[in-house]
């Protein structure tokens, strides 16, 4: 396991908040699609049920999404930090603090990684570094 500088998790910054963008638009793709799947939810709105084929093809779409997403959580851990929470962007950054591992903690949004925690440690942890 390498470990990052401050200065080393920043300059990943431009390249990882593209990919976590995108993985949020393909959980929202994912969470629509299973919603309009769902047999109550067709039911209430006066669908009948889909075709063998429609099922078909909406389960193939669902798998391709489902897929996806775990290609784009491999390309940003590829980098070398962790996927922690998916809702809120987090990537933590393996590091060195006074000798002893931590993370270095970023939550989409923010410009630059500025807080880290222990590794037995999570989100509500962080102190600003």
């Amino acid at each position: 396991m390498s470990f990052f500088s401050p200065e080393k998790a920043n300059a990943l910054i431009p390249a990882l908040a593209p990919l976590v963008e995108e993985l949020w638009g393909k959980r929202r793709e994912l969470a629509i699609r299973l919603l309009e799947q769902d047999p109550e939810l067709r039911r209430a709105r006066g669908r009948a049920g889909a075709s063998t084929a429609e099922r078909r093809g909406e389960s193939r779409r669902t798998s391709e999404l489902k897929a996806e997403i775990v290609r784009i959580i491999n390309r940003i851990e590829a980098h070398g930090c962790l996927v922690k929470d998916l809702d809120l962007g987090l990537l933590d950054f393996p590091a060195l603090r006074d000798g002893r591992p931590v993370f270095l903690c970023w939550k989409a949004g923010e410009p630059t990684v500025t807080h880290w925690h222990g590794t037995d440690e999570n989100f509500t942890a962080r102190k600003t570094l």
